[in-house]
């Protein structure tokens, strides 16, 4: 069982979603659809993968990231 980073409930819940190429997201005025960038922290390529706490909501991971190629308009 994992443990929070933030609060160390045990109450984390991990999330795996198929998204295919079909996943939109707005940041910085900007929105990106198709696959699911690998520089947001939250998956990848089909796949939406995240663990974030039940009890604090903390997004489970290693922050801050560095700018995304969304925010700086590098995106495809």
């Amino acid at each position: 069982m994992a443990t929070c980073q933030r609060c160390r409930s045990g109450r984390v819940a991990d999330v795996l979603a198929r998204c295919s190429d079909m996943c939109s997201i707005p940041r910085a005025g900007k929105r990106q659809s198709g696959y699911v960038p690998r520089d947001l922290g939250i998956g990848g390529g089909d796949d939406i993968a995240l663990a974030y706490c039940l009890d604090c909501g903390q997004v489970q991971g290693a922050f801050p990231l560095p700018p995304s190629r969304l925010e700086d308009g590098r995106e495809d």
